[in-house]
């Protein structure tokens, strides 16, 4: 599992720093389902995928299906997982509670591959 924590907007140059992180930990081509969120489609991204050729494929899930969208879940799972006594109080504590729990998800393959094993999802395990 990888994932990138930002507190400003996401938008293309988000989406790019993100695809430059993914990148520089495999020396493999990655494919990425997404969603179609204007940053991943935007031309920013596009150039980024001409100027890096063959190391990222985007695939893109159709419009207004979240039960396809695997991140739904990883978005929801910090949400009933944290205790209440543990929210964050501001922006700074909640990106570093945020990144705390998902290096701890990263060691719990068992609950990551949970994300794709609801039966709209199992389409990525294929």
């Amino acid at each position: 599992m990888h994932f990138m924590v930002f507190t400003e907007t996401f938008d293309a140059d988000a989406m790019c720093r993100f695809l430059d992180r993914l990148g520089g930990h495999f020396d493999h081509k990655v494919h990425l389902v997404l969603d179609g969120h204007s940053a991943h489609r935007s031309r920013k991204v596009h150039a980024w995928l001409a100027a890096h050729p063959g190391r990222t494929e985007l695939h893109f899930l159709p419009a207004y299906s979240p039960e396809l969208n695997p991140d739904e879940l990883v978005n929801a799972d910090p949400k009933r997982s944290l205790p209440v006594h543990s929210r964050a109080r501001d922006q700074a504590q909640l990106a570093a509670e945020t990144r705390r729990f998902f290096h701890r998800r990263q060691r719990q393959p068992h609950i990551v591959r949970g994300y794709f094993g609801g039966p709209h999802v199992r389409y990525i395990l294929e």
